[in-house]
């Protein structure tokens, strides 16, 4: 794929481009035993990573519990955005590494960047703020959960941000994502490549069973891998 065939580069949130030392996760590993179930940090990554929260709740006890009660769903759900909303106010969250400077290179290459996340919007944005990032400057776009009607796996977030910035061909898009379910997103959008990192939820093993078409341990890599195909077309 060469550079100037490229023009949008859609990250993940938590895990890709935020290091929040996987908060979200643990969090949603404590409402979910807090209501009654049993549950490990290994189990809510394999099964949640990436996907939007309520989504996650449910897929999780509905596959270890056969539990389908949507009432209780909701509960976990309502506690969860709670529990992870004063996480984040008395937690640290910090880029991860080389994040901004990847943005700013991308800009320079007129690439747009957008962040796109199984969060609402309420708190993505939080997230956002926290970090001190602002759209337009450090990137360009966000799309949230709460933005589309069907999320990850699906490929809506990405549509959605396509839309947005007239964007046609979803060959000339690339999505960056720390879970298997960010590679068969970007898959299902027709992505001209699904990048797994292993900065986040899951491993590179794990990230390898959704066939990304590249695993790589840090974001500048990717820009590191665009230039090692800018220059081998020549």
């Amino acid at each position: 794929m060469k550079m100037e065939n490229i023009s949008m580069v859609v990250f993940d949130m938590a895990g890709t481009t935020v290091n929040e030392d996987n908060l979200v996760y643990k969090t949603l590993l404590k409402v979910i035993n807090d209501a009654g179930f049993e549950l490990n940090l290994e189990q809510v990554l394999e099964l949640g990573a990436g996907k939007e929260k309520r989504q996650a709740i449910r897929s999780l006890i509905d596959n270890f519990y056969a539990e389908k009660n949507e009432d209780v769903i909701s509960k976990i759900y309502e506690h969860f955005i709670v529990e992870l909303t004063n996480a984040y106010k008395e937690e640290a969250i910090l880029p991860q590494p080389n994040v901004i400077e990847v943005f700013f290179q991308l800009k320079q290459k007129g690439i747009i960047t957008v962040l796109n996340t199984g969060y609402d919007r309420k708190t993505a944005q939080a997230i956002i703020d926290k970090l001190g990032w602002q759209e337009g400057i450090e990137f360009d776009g966000l799309v949230t959960a709460s933005d589309v009607e069907h999320n990850r796996p699906d490929p809506d977030m990405i549509f959605f941000a396509m839309k947005r910035f007239n964007i046609k061909d979803s060959e000339s898009v690339i999505k960056v994502g720390d879970s298997t379910i960010d590679i068969l997103e970007g898959k299902n959008a027709g992505c001209g490549m699904s990048i797994g990192i292993t900065t986040g939820a899951h491993s590179a093993e794990q990230l390898e069973k959704a066939n990304p078409d590249k695993v790589i341990n840090d974001l500048a890599e990717l820009m590191i891998m665009l230039e090692k195909r800018e220059h081998s077309a020549y």
